[in-house]
């Protein structure tokens, strides 16, 4: 085995957990928080760009290289069902920070109103459904 082959995942794993020191130590309000997500930001695009120019197929896979060739359309699958799942579920997430607290409010207000409050957060929790069913429709073409 070549160095790269362990190399490259400690400094994948390296830069994706840095930015979680600063957390961990408690620094993580105002300019140092801001700080610290353009850092994961940074760490996840020099990952992606790691795994672009120096691909390390050979430790995840056996498959031969005509038979790798030959995937290109199956990679995009699974890539397109990652997305549809990842960014559905961001989208899923997005909304119930929105919904939940609101309707946490309302119910304090006027216990009469859960169930509708409830409606609102459980449509936000869909938008992940969605995704999940989307991805396995992908998959299932695969």
């Amino acid at each position: 085995m070549k160095f790269y082959h362990f190399l490259l995942p400690l400094a994948a794993l390296v830069l994706i957990s840095l930015p979680l020191v600063n957390v961990l130590r408690g620094m993580s309000t105002g300019k140092k928080a801001r700080r610290n997500i353009v850092l994961n930001l940074c760490a996840f695009f020099g990952v992606c760009a790691l795994a672009v120019v120096m691909p390390v197929g050979g430790l995840v896979s056996a498959a031969s290289e005509a038979a790798a060739a030959g995937s290109a359309a199956a990679g995009m699958g699974y890539i397109a069902a990652a997305l549809s799942t990842g960014l559905s579920a961001l989208g899923a997430g997005i909304a119930v920070a929105a919904a939940a607290p609101a309707a946490i409010g309302a119910v304090s207000e006027d216990p009469k109103s859960f169930a509708k409050a409830l409606i609102f957060v459980v449509l936000g929790e869909g938008i992940a459904i969605y995704g999940l069913l989307i991805s396995i429709l992908i998959l299932n073409r695969v």
